[in-house]
């Protein structure tokens, strides 16, 4: 009987759990690897209240894997607005926080969620240590904290954990027996890049037999890629790597409106990424240009199901 592939993605927060939303309407094998260092909202008060990874991406996840009624992934993103002490956690952090507890670890927990909520696919923390991340800026400041990591107004030279993590074997496994192992768009150097930062991990990627692809952000991010082109955001993912780099990269060709890139940059400071298809290719990386954009109550985002397909696609050459 022939089995699906194997695709294996790093990430956090709305990206990967975007991606995932997307790809799951395929027949593959999807396993999510997710960074837990995120110390911003309900997530980062959980982390310091109860001494845990954080919770908050892999809520996402696990709601954008699940094959549930949408109400009950409604519920899972679900934030109180209130004047109590509730304000501002999500039902589906305080679920994991108590699962955790219950079970005296994140992996049962997340084990215990996913079959109440069937999800199509595996979930995976890239540890489940209480890990801090740090930055090392280019002007020698060193920041503490993903949050404050983002908002220090400074050019980022390195990131790493101030302890160090110790990575389950079951993360090992899943990127050894990888047939594409993928690296969401999403935060640069904290929400990707996390993922990276543990030898183990880079040697199972080296190990594994399988292509790295990225997927392009479509927009720059104030405080981490500041005038990022596309293949300067693959430097910076290869950095990371151990031997194997990434191969392949997925870009949006699609029209986005100059109304629409003037809100950003006024707004947000965020310009769009310009893909340079020259030096990609000088690189070595394959380049795989598709219409993705869409508009999300006037936000960019990826479409999820077309993005899905070229991901498929790509599987089946």
């Amino acid at each position: 009987m022939k089995t699906n592939k194997k695709v294996v993605i790093l990430g956090g927060g709305n990206g990967l759990s975007s991606l995932v939303g997307g790809l799951k309407k395929f027949p593959v094998d999807i396993t999510a690897i997710v960074v837990v260092s995120d110390d911003g909202s309900s997530t980062g008060k959980l982390r310091e209240e109860f001494n845990i990874p954080a919770v908050g991406d892999l809520r996402r996840v696990i709601a954008s894997l699940s094959e549930t009624e949408q109400l009950f992934q409604d519920l899972l993103n679900y934030r109180f607005k209130t004047n109590s002490d509730l304000n501002g956690h999500t039902l589906g952090n305080l679920l994991l926080t108590a699962l955790i507890d219950i079970s005296g670890s994140l992996s049962p927990g997340i084990e215990a969620i996913s079959k109440v909520f069937n999800l199509k696919g595996k979930v995976l923390p890239i540890t489940q240590d209480y890990v801090t991340l740090m930055a090392e800026m280019t002007d020698g400041t060193l920041i503490e904290g993903e949050h404050n990591i983002t908002k220090a107004d400074k050019k980022i030279k390195k990131v790493f954990y101030k302890e160090t993590p110790y990575i389950a074997q079951s993360v090992i496994d899943e990127i050894e027996q990888a047939d594409l192992i993928i690296l969401s768009m999403g935060s640069l150097y904290t929400s990707i890049i996390p993922n990276l930062l543990c030898q183990k991990v880079k040697d199972a990627i080296d190990k594994s037999k399988a292509d790295v692809m990225y997927i392009c952000n479509m927009m720059t991010q104030p405080g981490e890629t500041d005038g990022f082109t596309a293949s300067q955001h693959i430097k910076a993912l290869n950095e990371y790597l151990g031997n194997k780099k990434v191969s392949k990269i997925i870009v949006n060709k699609g029209n986005i409106s100059e109304e629409v890139l003037n809100k950003y940059l006024v707004a947000e400071q965020k310009d769009p990424v310009i893909v340079d298809s020259e030096e990609l290719e000088n690189m070595g990386v394959k380049v795989v240009s598709e219409d993705l954009v869409t508009l999300e109550d006037g936000t960019i985002k990826h479409d999820a199901l077309k993005l899905g397909l070229v991901i498929f696609s790509q599987l089946t050459l």
